[in-house]
């Protein structure tokens, strides 16, 4: 059985927030507005403003910051006492994938709308849940994926180039994943076989990125909004949502997750640094061509991601240390296991060696 999933609809553009009300006011009336009260400051507030003109009753919820079960609850308790028909997610992933969760207990339609192009989180059905200390816990899985998918490339293009610059390393690992899970003829997020789309998809989002990567974060670095930026949001967002949710995930998010395991300064980075360290520790434990990982390790410097352990704050660490992480990676259900061989823990961890010693001899 092959499933593709995806948004019933999704809307990119320049003030998308504020040219497309009757895609909000057909699914709800009084909608919860999530979000932290940074991204509440820099334009929440005068979304909120927007929608009330347009006749909605908007009941804003400040976002404590963690994809928690404990914050979830919370507001949804907030939403039923003020019986809202609506939930909108404004921010970045966490917020997102906590507005999923809280309309699927109360099983109200869902609105997305990213503040930055920092991750995938935007386009799918799933959530990924943390412990109220920040360590990676489950992912729950929905139904049915968001009602819509609101990208305001304007607000976006104003957001910091190293969120932007980290969806992009997210988003390429979006085909080494995919590409993985071909191979061993593996399940994807959706429960099932790939489809044909999603590998089309996974494939695009793969050389979008490094086509007009580079491009894309120079407009971001000037605040204005270009064809090669706009291509690089929906990359990062949409291509890259599409590609991992129906073309599956493998080492590199289930690395990442591994990460969650250690403490200290790692947890300062973003999800895609983290990530890129996944992709090529993937790159690594598959034995890719030594052309392909150049490419990878090049192009991340050139956008400022991590490809050695010291620039993900390991360089100290010892190997019992960089074990905890293999041994994370590797739980059961993590996504390491649609690898089309087996890993172990110690392979992950001699694998993250391995990237840190190459990096550091390439010129």
């Amino acid at each position: 059985m092959r499933i593709f999933a995806s948004p019933s609809r999704y809307i990119q553009g320049e003030n998308a927030l504020f040219n497309n009300p009757k895609a909000v006011i057909n699914l709800g009336s009084r909608p919860i507005l999530l979000s932290d009260e940074t991204v509440y400051q820099i334009i929440g507030q005068r979304f909120e403003t927007y929608l009330n003109q347009e006749g909605l009753l908007v009941k804003y919820v400040p976002f404590n910051g963690e994809a928690s079960t404990k914050e979830i609850d919370r507001v949804v308790a907030i939403a039923k006492e003020n019986e809202n028909d609506l939930i909108i997610g404004l921010g970045g992933g966490k917020t997102i994938d906590s507005a999923k969760a809280i309309a699927d207990i109360l099983k109200i339609p869902v609105i997305i709308a990213p503040t930055v192009a920092s991750t995938d989180a935007p386009t799918s059905a799933l959530s990924v849940i943390y412990t109220e200390e920040g360590a990676f816990e489950k992912y729950i899985f929905y139904s049915k994926n968001p009602d819509l998918v609101l990208v305001d490339t304007a607000v976006i293009s104003k957001a910091p180039v190293r969120l932007l610059a980290s969806g992009i390393a997210d988003g390429l690992a979006t085909w080494v994943e995919a590409r993985a899970v071909l191979q061993k003829n593996g399940q994807t997020m959706a429960g099932a076989g790939q489809s044909l789309a999603s590998l089309a998809i996974a494939r695009s989002c793969e050389e979008t990125l490094f086509a007009d990567g580079l491009q894309a974060l120079s407009a971001c670095k000037a605040k204005v909004v270009t064809r090669a930026l706009e291509n690089v949001i929906e990359a990062n967002t949409l291509l890259s949502g599409l590609g991992f949710e129906s073309g599956g995930l493998a080492a590199a998010h289930a690395i990442h997750n591994g990460f969650t395991a250690l403490e200290g300064d790692i947890h300062h980075l973003t999800h895609g640094e983290k990530v890129a360290y996944g992709t090529l520790t993937q790159l690594f434990l598959e034995n890719r061509p030594k052309e392909e990982i150049d490419k990878y390790i090049h192009f991340y410097r050139a956008i400022g991601m991590p490809t050695t352990l010291a620039e993900i704050h390991l360089e100290n660490v010892d190997y019992s240390e960089l074990l905890k992480v293999g041994k994370q990676a590797t739980i059961e259900g993590e996504t390491i296991h649609q690898m089309p061989f087996e890993i172990s823990a110690s392979d992950v961890a001699h694998a993250l060696l391995a990237v840190d010693q190459y990096s550091r001899s390439l010129k």
